[in-house]
């Protein structure tokens, strides 16, 4: 790790806090409900009150209400809405309610930033390229506005960002486990320990003498491990799309086992982990989760007037079946929601930027909301990425991907299996009613990727100056376009009056108005 740990830190939360106060600032414009909190800030009022979702407002607030997500992203939005403010079934207000119903996703967002910072410091063992990720995490339209809004897209993102750093930190900790026992068994010195971070990494001091005898050691509870598994299951108790997550990640963990153990010398190291690693593996990937995702519906167990909450009848075996058969009827409606949008769009498109989603548009008079064009004023919140990071971060998966097959580098296939399991599985639904901001998971691993690219053109330390020089400049430029590009695109993504003649010529493209 590098060893500027202070500098780290400082360096890292510095980038948070800038994300916090983009982030923070004016979160309560524009004032009511915009878009999808219509659906998201009703139920999370209803968790407040109730414990279960209740019918919408139109339908008198009188009873149970289907949802098509589960629970525990509208939990987080309540919680900040008993802190701050709501607006309840009467349509009275309390306190401040869009500081109520926005305040969870900001934190989410920020927080975000946070943990990308500190867990693409440890992937790539330096702070700088740390502090790239962080920034270009910082600095996307599409991580910023949906930070803003009380929807669920930013708490599942930050969920699966959190799962992504306990993984990272489990690889390095089963590792350094490892080692530790083979030096125990072996009699080696301090000198047999993980080294190295690249495809090259390995466990030094494993030669005959530390070979592991048998299945090798068993190297514990692997906490880490337990809490990727936790971090995984809550963000499928946001939306069901992180199960495709949770494969990746378990299929990653059980490869980088193998791993370790064929570095440390084990004769059959896919038996060794199956014998050592497997018992710990399904608590993470398989039991945790479920009990996760199962814990996030405790509020429509312990109450009684959930949707078919009682449709079999009394009892504990009942509320199952009737829990069960609410499962089937979310698939169902997912399955089967083929609607026309005006605002839809297909997966390929998403990584193009092609369909941006209109939150919120206003068009103001002059003398209006602060409007002084006489052609009118514009005022929009438009769901839209970095085009520098979504466009070229696209491109940068090529570079990944030759990045694992010329080196078998772990971060590349990191990059590489959550991208896939976050975008590939859209592709079996070309019929479904689908929007940009679903895309949001995606962002994380683009990232990612490119930090991976930025870390090839630095080069290693070895490198030549002017190697060393070149590679700064083109990395430094990419970062100050990533931040001209979030400034120029700002007044569309925060609801700022700006005039209609500034507005039109942010729309590059017809898809975008």
């Amino acid at each position: 790790m590098p060893t500027d740990r202070l500098a780290g830190w400082l360096a890292s939360l510095a980038l948070a806090a800038v994300a916090g106060v983009l982030r923070f600032w004016q979160l309560t414009e524009p004032r009511g409900i915009y878009f999808d909190e219509v659906y998201y800030t009703h139920d999370a009022y209803s968790l407040m009150t109730h414990g279960y979702e209740l019918s919408d407002i139109k339908s008198g607030c009188n009873g149970p209400g289907f949802v098509v997500h589960p629970p525990l992203g509208k939990w987080l939005m309540a919680a900040s809405q008993w802190l701050f403010g709501y607006t309840d079934c009467a349509g009275v207000q309390h306190g401040n309610p869009e500081l109520g119903w926005r305040f969870a996703s900001a934190v989410a967002g920020t927080l975000a930033v946070l943990v990308i910072t500190r867990t693409a410091r440890r992937m790539f063992r330096s702070t700088l390229l740390g502090c790239f990720a962080g920034l270009l995490l910082a600095f996307d339209g599409l991580e910023f506005v949906q930070s803003r809004i009380g929807i669920l897209d930013i708490f599942l993102m930050t969920g699966l960002v959190l799962a992504l750093a306990c993984l990272v930190l489990d690889r390095d900790d089963g590792r350094a486990r490892l080692a530790a026992r083979l030096r125990a068994r072996s009699g080696t010195g301090p000198q047999s320990a993980l080294v190295g971070t690249g495809p090259h990494s390995a466990l030094v001091g494993t030669g005959p003498h530390s070979a592991l005898v048998g299945t090798g050691p068993w190297l514990g509870a692997r906490p880490w491990r337990l809490a990727c598994g936790l971090c995984l299951g809550a963000a499928m108790g946001v939306k069901w799309s992180a199960l495709y997550t949770l494969v990746g990640f378990a299929a990653l963990a059980f490869a980088w086992d193998v791993g370790a153990r064929r570095t440390a010398d084990a004769r059959r190291p896919i038996l060794a982990a199956l014998a050592r690693d497997t018992p710990i593996w399904a608590v993470s990937f398989l039991v945790v989760p479920v009990v996760t995702f199962f814990a996030t519906w405790i509020g429509w167990f312990v109450t009684d007037g959930g949707y078919n909450r009682h449709h079999f009848g009394n009892g504990a075996w009942a509320a199952l079946r009737g829990w069960w058969d609410y499962q089937m009827q979310i698939y169902q409606f997912h399955e089967h929601l083929n609607a026309s949008h005006p605002y839809a769009s297909k997966p390929l498109s998403w990584l193009v930027l092609g369909r941006p989603v209109a939150y919120y548009y206003g068009a103001p008079k002059v003398g209006e909301s602060g409007c002084s064009a006489q052609a009118g004023c514009s005022r929009e919140i438009l769901a839209i990425g970095n085009p520098a990071i979504w466009w070229l971060g696209t491109l940068a998966l090529v570079g990944v991907l030759a990045l694992w097959a010329s080196r078998r580098d772990w971060r590349a296939a990191l990059v590489l299996v959550g991208f896939g399991t976050s975008f590939l599985p859209w592709l079996a639904f070309p019929s479904r009613t689908m929007f940009l901001f679903y895309a949001l998971p995606l962002l994380p691993f683009l990232v990612l990727g490119l930090t991976a690219l930025a870390g090839v053109a630095l080069g290693p330390r070895t490198a030549s100056e002017t190697r060393r020089l070149v590679g700064s400049l083109v990395v430094g430029v990419y970062a100050i376009v990533v931040v001209l590009l979030f400034v120029y695109f700002y007044p569309i993504m925060a609801a700022q009056v700006i005039p209609t003649s500034a507005w039109r010529v942010r729309m590059w493209f017809p898809g975008w108005i």
